[in-house]
């Protein structure tokens, strides 16, 4: 069996806990799934007796009006990461650069696609920032950069104006720059880039609606391109019907909701903040973010994923993201009485004895 490296797997957990297990493991939106979203993807079960739309028009037609964009200008897919696998197999680049760390399927996707992946090291004593040091390693013989805002898993937004200058140089130097902005809507800080593809026909964006409405199970996510043929060939790199029936029918009722999404926002954001304090009073370093997942870095021996998921607590160990290594972790920001519970469990884990 192929090695799972992502967070989120319940099943495997079941193996080695049998009561009720916390997931701080995946980066899911705390206050869960909104209830005309899960109402919507039930009724529409009975619709399943069909295939999906293998185009999405309606969700595209929805889509387009709220990001103010044209619908030949998105392309829906089974979860943001069917879109990386896409996008790789689409434009086949030969040489790409990634940021080390972040999510791991970028790299995989091109490596699949028979990429040559060059990593650009962010540093950890610069809360893993990317600078305009970025600059330097976009030489003419780079064909893609893949970046993602806020990333994952430091939870840092890109400046704006060094977004800005990474983008100008991209465009001289012909670059295709792919930037994951799926966390972005749980931020309270960080500007979309949509407004840019209509005048950088070489930029796609990555958007999912899987953290955001708590519907990782459903899998759905899209991209935004000013390309339309891209998209298309992005379209025909897969099988169709990649969005399902139910898929469908929640990203519509996701759309509608703002309100929801306001409120995620707000307490993802004051519920961040305790959980930063605690864990720095426990001793971890923690890095400074602005998503709903936190960074951190045990100075003890202990391995905290096992010694916490034996007590039925979930967190993402590190160590294969590259430019971390085993005593770095990452843990979603949840609920208030499970995050109390979580740093309840990590201390306990902390005054066991290696």
């Amino acid at each position: 069996m192929i090695k799972y490296g992502h967070g989120g797997d319940i099943e495997t957990a079941k193996a080695y806990y049998s009561g009720e297990i916390l997931d701080f493991s995946a980066n899911i939106n705390p206050l869960g799934m909104p209830e005309g979203v899960a109402r919507a993807a039930r009724e529409s079960i009975r619709d399943t007796v069909h295939y999906p739309d293998p185009h999405c028009r309606r969700l595209r037609q929805a889509i387009a009006e709220k990001e103010g964009v044209e619908a030949r200008n998105i392309l829906c897919g089974n979860g943001a990461a069917d879109l990386i696998f896409r996008l790789a197999l689409a434009l086949k680049p030969k040489r790409a650069v990634v940021l080390a760390p972040t999510f791991s399927e970028y790299e995989s996707a091109l490596r699949a696609a028979g990429c040559d992946v060059q990593y650009h090291r962010l540093r950890r004593e610069n809360h893993f920032d990317v600078t305009d040091a970025l600059l330097d390693q976009l030489t003419p013989d780079i064909d893609l950069l893949w970046l993602c805002t806020p990333n994952n898993p430091s939870g840092r937004l890109i400046e704006e104006t060094i977004m800005d200058r990474i983008l100008e140089h991209c465009r001289r130097s012909g670059i295709f720059i792919a930037v994951d902005e799926c966390f972005l809507d749980l931020c309270t800080q960080g500007k979309p880039l949509t407004g840019r593809i209509r005048s950088f026909p070489r930029l796609f964006l990555l958007r999912a609606f899987t953290k955001s409405f708590a519907m990782p199970g459903l899998r759905l996510g899209y991209g935004l391109c000013g390309d339309s043929e891209l998209l298309e060939r992005m379209a025909a790199s897969g099988p169709p019907w990649a969005v399902s029936v139910p898929a469908l029918a929640a990203g519509l009722a996701a759309l509608l909701e703002d309100k929801f999404l306001e409120r995620s926002r707000a307490y993802i954001a004051e519920e961040r903040q305790w959980l930063t304090g605690a864990l720095r009073k426990l001793g971890f370093w923690v890095c400074e973010g602005a998503a709903n997942y936190l960074l951190l870095h045990s100075d003890q021996p202990q391995d905290l994923g096992d010694a916490a998921q034996a007590r039925g607590i979930l967190i993402r160990r590190c160590g294969n993201y590259v430019g971390l290594d085993e005593h770095d972790y990452r843990v979603a920001v949840r609920r208030r009485e499970e995050n109390q519970r979580l740093i309840q469990v990590l201390a306990e884990c902390l005054e066991e004895k290696p």
